[in-house]
């Protein structure tokens, strides 16, 4: 049975930082690339970052660019995502996806079929 499960979210100050980790099982994750993908309220999904099946490539939304950074630990079958110098726009409901293949982030609208496997998302909300 596939499984991604987002952790590490909460609520942090605006300037603030914090960890995002997926936990992964039921598939070969050092095959996969990963992502980090957010929805916000009222606001369709957004591509934030992605990483390729080794760890050796990342991408970033402009948004985010400089800000977050992308990991992965393929012994652990983990990936995180450490966010640093947040926004009041940062908050959303993290989701890490998984593809074999590159995906289109820019697919306008982004959709989870998109993606082969999905997780059920961890909240971040950056509030004084």
């Amino acid at each position: 049975q596939v499984q991604l499960v987002e952790s590490g979210g909460g609520l942090v100050q605006p300037g603030g930082s914090l960890r995002l980790s997926c936990a992964a099982s039921g598939f070969t994750f050092s095959s996969y690339w990963m992502y980090w993908v957010r929805q916000a309220p009222g606001k369709g999904l957004e591509w934030v970052s992605a990483i390729n099946s080794y760890g050796m490539s990342t991408y970033y939304a402009d948004s985010v660019k400089g800000r977050f950074t992308i990991s992965r630990d393929n012994a652990k079958n983990t990936l995180y995502l450490q966010m640093n110098i947040v926004e009041p726009e940062d908050t959303a409901l993290y989701y890490c996806a998984a593809s074999p293949l590159p995906v289109q982030v820019t697919t306008k609208p982004m959709t989870k079929s998109l993606f082969d496997y999905w997780g059920q998302g961890t909240q971040v909300t950056v509030s004084s």
